[in-house]
């Protein structure tokens, strides 16, 4: 039985994206899944093979599948995370259209909620995981990456336990920004972000203390923007010299 409709000739390609689009979402497809090849697709929706593969490159754009080469090759479904977003962020702040207090100042909005939100669903489990994060903060990483690591998985925990996807989605991108800032930057990274920021937020969190999980939170959030922005000033002194 035919999935898919045929395609009128005006916006032949959008048409099969949204249509391909559609049936992923609805979960015909799922992760890992291989779509049907460009001769099939192009049998059912009565379209020109040309347009498959504009529709097909549109999807792989937007992170919906990934086109493998070889015999076994062909369009899979990707597991949807928040990767694209991600990137869609840094190329904003790339191109100078998000800059770093612009990126501070949502961190001072955002992390504070989510640590009031997590306090509110504290269970051993994630006491547990935040404790072994705040004890690996204290240890420096070999490398700046692998140092940031470190120094956002309780963000990441926390965004994870806030019980909103919404919010979890932001602090991933912004988490994965900053990463990507710090990096190109090369800060001194103790000076960054001191061990032991995170300890009273995290303790609040874990003693089931909402407002003062949230009360600490900003006050990291502050104390980590204002080394942010420093940093950078630095950078684009130097930079300029």
């Amino acid at each position: 039985m035919a999935m898919f409709t045929p395609i009128k000739p005006l916006r032949i390609s959008n048409e099969v994206t949204e249509q391909l689009k559609q049936s992923i979402l609805l979960g015909h497809f799922k992760p890992g899944d291989k779509l049907p090849s460009e001769r099939e697709l192009a049998e059912e929706f009565q379209v020109s093979r040309v347009a498959i593969r504009e529709a097909l490159r549109t999807l792989e754009n937007a992170g919906f599948v990934v086109t493998r080469q070889g015999i076994t090759g062909g369009a899979f479904v990707t597991d949807l995370s928040f990767q694209q977003l991600t990137n869609s962020f840094l190329d904003l702040f790339l191109c100078e259209k998000l800059s770093i207090p612009e990126l501070y100042h949502v961190r001072r909005l955002i992390e504070p909620e989510v640590a009031r939100l997590a306090a509110l669903r504290i269970n051993d489990e994630y006491a547990r995981r935040l404790r072994t994060a705040l004890e690996a903060e204290k240890t420096p990483g070999p490398t700046i990456s692998e140092e940031v690591d470190r120094k956002t998985t309780v963000h990441y925990i926390l965004a994870e336990m806030c019980g909103n996807r919404f919010f979890e989605a932001l602090v991933t991108c912004v988490m994965r920004l900053t990463k990507q800032v710090v990096e190109a930057v090369k800060p001194d990274t103790e000076k960054l972000h001191p061990a032991g920021l995170h300890d009273a937020a995290v303790e609040a969190v874990i003693a089931g203390d909402p407002e003062t999980a949230a009360r600490e939170m900003e006050k990291h959030a502050i104390a980590f923007g204002k080394n942010l922005m420093e940093m950078e000033e630095e950078y684009h002194k130097t930079k300029s010299v």
